[in-house]
């Protein structure tokens, strides 16, 4: 089966906006029981991630942690966030917020690929969604 590639297009052109919505995915993920991974650009993207699963909304808890961890914790921890490699127990969704195609995004059963309102962010999101086709996916896009 083709694994799923939404494109949620913000009309925002601000860094905050891309990972508040990334956030609010993988929330709603974690709340279907889905074992979600999100993919930064960069280890500071990472953690600022990291920190916002905390704080993005008073009403919510999402479980999560920065890969690599230990075994242990990784099994008990339905969503990780890292800017490389993601463990292969966390091939639910995959939240990408990296401005290239991840190389092993079809072991995903679905990818969530968030674009920004600006430009650079937009052309970024053309050349994935056509690197997205030339692979076999399907890609669809939601106005957010």
């Amino acid at each position: 089966m083709a694994t799923q590639v939404d494109f949620y297009v913000l009309t925002a052109a601000d860094r905050r906006s891309r990972l508040t919505t990334a956030c609010r995915l993988a929330e709603k993920a974690y709340d279907q029981g889905l074992k979600v991974s999100v993919r930064t650009s960069s280890p500071a993207e990472t953690a600022e991630v990291d920190e916002l699963l905390w704080t993005f909304s008073d009403r919510s808890f999402v479980p999560h942690g920065v890969w690599p961890a230990a075994p242990e914790f990784v099994a008990a921890t339905p969503v990780l966030v890292a800017n490389g490699a993601l463990p292969e127990s966390h091939r639910d969704v995959l939240v990408n917020l990296g401005a290239d195609v991840p190389p092993d995004f079809a072991t995903f059963a679905r990818v969530c690929d968030i674009v920004g309102g600006d430009d650079d962010s937009k052309r970024d999101a053309r050349h994935r969604w056509r690197t997205y086709k030339q692979a076999g996916a399907n890609p669809e896009d939601h106005k957010l």
